[in-house]
């Protein structure tokens, strides 16, 4: 008898709480996960005593203190089996003086062994980033961080992927030595490649309406119509970035125009694209580039209106004053928003906030607040998004991690007041081999804000499995309940593209084009549906939720072309949307 499909848990906590939950799972095939027989199954790593405690609530956990290394503290080893994705949640740890965690696993796996995890951390005192590293094989595998309070319970959700069989270490960092860690609620959840890929499938069904379509003549059913019904918007876009040759290639334009409801131009309504000289704006090449798109229909991001880089900015802005800077930079976003208000989707505001502080050392720690409030203040009317990489890429990078990546979204919330839900999450994209279980865990964090998230600059390094390696972020990301829309970060270039390329010179597609076209099609983005009415006049369907065309072709040389909404499906909603068209 099979076994029933594990369902994993797309839930994350943003909130520093006051006890934490309960092991995920129930603890998976962790034993003894919540503390309840002592420590059964756990023991001491390194030099440091480790011991049961109590809150004054009952919840009992393991702290492990007077540790004399970093990696001295608690651990817990267990054998995995390989081809099988393991989700480890639920460790909860609190940090007090002089003490460490170190949980260590040993993980018997290959190349395809993917794990997810989650935790909830406590300090006391201070906001230090606490750090789920698995040591490997192969070398030290960054799982998830997180920034840590004092009185509270934080969440710390993550995941690796294990490409070597053998034992590993898992152990929790923090730079400050001189905290103790408390451990609790431990769980570690396997799943096979099957069950992983049909959370994609499921997730992706779940946005789906039936929906019946009558047609009538004077209130009789026309049976045998032809009906065709062609999705012209998604519900939730996946588009591409394009630039400047887009206006006179085409070839170009006539194979990007054929997929693509939604863009972003790469760099021609950049600062630096704008105003190379100051006082001399140019807007020439990207209102050719926005004549295109409109004459297509196809939507398009804003990117950027200030890019955070030192690198790149307007040859003249670095050696500005004080003064000056602010005068430029006041401009520059007034100049923008203006001439394409109305006419973008979204404004990256200040891009790679996290990584670069150009305008923070020049103006004050409050410049992007301030840039943030001037965007809101010029139009209220679209989303102002936080673009970064690495949140999603690279767990080794302690700057723009989900916890750091919150903590500057609500410095930013906060300076807008009332409009904080303006905001929306931009996460770029720029992957090597991705990591699909801390991709998945990212997302769930960020998607407890309930803000809309984009991938926004989606591509992968050349390599043998790149088209491999693009299906699979795409399939993460579109399948996500959190994840808006998508954009591939890719553009032809006549001379050869670099990076992510789609398309060779005669726009015949490569291996990453083609897996672009299956998704596009399985998802139904700009696809048509062709049938026709029953006896009844009745004909149903299984629509994505997005903005539809319906042409209907009446028996008796009758034609009717009408436009409808499928809206995303609730719990609530009825099963059906019925659409009436009368010929």
């Amino acid at each position: 008898m099979k076994a029933k499909a594990v369902s994993y848990d797309y839930t994350a906590s943003i909130e520093c709480l006051a006890q934490p939950h309960k092991a995920q799972y129930g603890g998976g095939i962790i034993k003894n996960p919540e503390f309840n027989e002592g420590l059964n199954g756990w023991s001491t790593f390194g030099n440091a005593i480790i011991q049961q405690r109590n809150e004054s609530n009952g919840n009992k956990f393991v702290v492990a203190r007077k540790r004399s290394q970093p990696q001295a503290g608690v651990s817990h080893k267990l054998y995995l089996q390989n081809n099988l994705l393991y989700t480890f949640s639920g460790i909860t740890f609190t940090c007090y003086p002089n003490s460490y965690s170190f949980v260590a696993i040993c993980l018997y796996s290959n190349f395809n062994l993917l794990s997810s995890f989650e935790a909830w951390v406590q300090v006391s005192e201070g906001k230090p980033l606490v750090r789920a590293v698995f040591k490997t094989a192969t070398g030290l595998k960054h799982a998830a961080v997180t920034v840590a309070e004092s009185g509270c319970w934080s969440m710390l959700k993550g995941g690796l992927t294990v490409d070597a069989s053998g034992p590993a270490q898992l152990f929790f960092e923090s730079h400050d030595s001189s905290v103790e860690i408390w451990v609790d609620s431990v769980s570690l959840q396997p799943f096979t490649h099957e069950e992983w890929n049909s959370h994609h499938v499921d997730n992706i069904e779940k946005t789906k309406r039936r929906v019946r379509i009558r047609v009538d003549a004077q209130g009789n059913p026309v049976a045998n119509s032809k009906i065709s019904i062609k999705q012209k918007v998604s519900g939730k876009p996946v588009g591409c970035a394009t630039n400047n040759y887009i206006v006179n290639s085409a070839g170009y334009q006539n194979w990007f125009t054929s997929r693509f409801t939604h863009t972003t131009f790469a760099n021609e309504m950049k600062w630096y694209s704008n105003e190379a000289i100051r006082g001399k704006e140019n807007y020439s090449v990207s209102d050719s580039m926005m004549a295109v798109m409109k004459q297509h229909n196809i939507a398009v991001r804003g990117h950027n209106i200030f890019w955070d880089d030192p690198h790149y900015q307007p040859s003249w802005v670095p050696s500005l004053g004080q003064n000056d800077l602010w005068a430029a930079a006041s401009n520059r976003i007034k100049s923008v928003m203006t001439k394409y208000k109305g006419q973008v989707i979204g404004w990256d505001v200040v891009n790679e906030n996290l990584h670069f502080n150009f305008f923070e050392s020049k103006l004050g720690a409050d410049a992007s607040s301030t840039f943030y409030k001037m965007a809101s203040s010029i139009d209220p009317s679209v989303p102002l998004f936080l673009n970064e990489f690495n949140t999603l890429e690279e767990m080794g990078d302690p700057t723009s991690t989900p916890a750091k990546y919150l903590a500057k979204l609500w410095e930013i919330q906060k300076a807008l007041g009332a409009n904080y839900k303006q905001m929306a999450i931009g996460l770029q994209g720029h992957f090597s081999v991705p990591n699909l279980p801390y991709i998945r865990s990212s997302l769930d964090t960020l998607a407890a804000t309930k803000l809309a998230i984009w991938l926004t600059e989606i591509d992968v390094k050349s390599n043998p499995n790149q088209a491999t390696y693009l299906e699979q972020v795409l399939r993460e990301g579109h399948s996500h309940p959190g994840v808006n829309g998508m954009i591939i970060w890719s553009t032809w270039n006549p001379e050869g593209c670099s990076g992510l390329c789609l398309t060779d010179n005669n726009f015949n597609n490569l291996a990453t084009g083609d897996v672009v076209d299956k998704l596009l099609k399985e998802w139904g983005i700009k696809a048509t549906l062709e049938g026709q009415t029953d006896a009844h006049g009745f004909f149903e369907a299984s629509l994505f939720h997005g903005e539809y065309e319906i042409e209907i072709s009446g028996p008796a040389n009758t034609s009717l072309s009408q436009s409808f909404k499928v809206e995303p499906k609730h719990e609530l909603d009825h099963q059906i949307m019925l659409l009436q068209v009368s010929t």
